[in-house]
């Protein structure tokens, strides 16, 4: 666990993690990634997540939930992954993983749940 880091530290390396992950394993990197610690949850927004092919295919309502499954498939399949990062940095257990992506921007949010109250860290 790491006690010694300062929430902003904690969520920092969250986002680090998090950019490291859609790299290796959706492809590419986002454009631009925020972490937050809200009591016992982690939540991440990623912008800028798309291929340009999702963005082709985002075009249409068919397009859209195309690449909403896909994305909720990926995520599914990396899960217990994200898990164990989140779980080493925060040094908490992580409960569940909700995720949605807004495709006609681009946007996406993660939130994890964790065992405990996670704000009262490096204070």
């Amino acid at each position: 666990m790491n006690r010694g880091l300062t929430k902003g530290e904690i969520e920092s390396a969250i986002r680090n993690a998090i950019i490291k992950f859609e790299q290796e394993f959706m492809g590419r990197g986002p454009e631009d990634v925020r972490a937050y610690i809200v009591r016992d949850l982690v939540v991440v927004r990623l912008k800028g997540v798309l291929t340009p092919a999702e963005r082709q295919l985002a075009k249409t309502a068919e397009g859209v939930d195309m690449v909403k499954r896909i994305r909720q498939t990926l995520i599914a399949q990396g899960r217990e992954k994200l898990f164990e990062q989140v779980n080493d940095i925060t040094g908490a257990k992580s409960l569940a993983l909700f995720t949605d992506i807004n495709a006609q921007i681009g946007e996406k949010v993660l939130v994890f749940t964790v065992d405990r109250d996670l704000e009262g860290l490096g204070r």
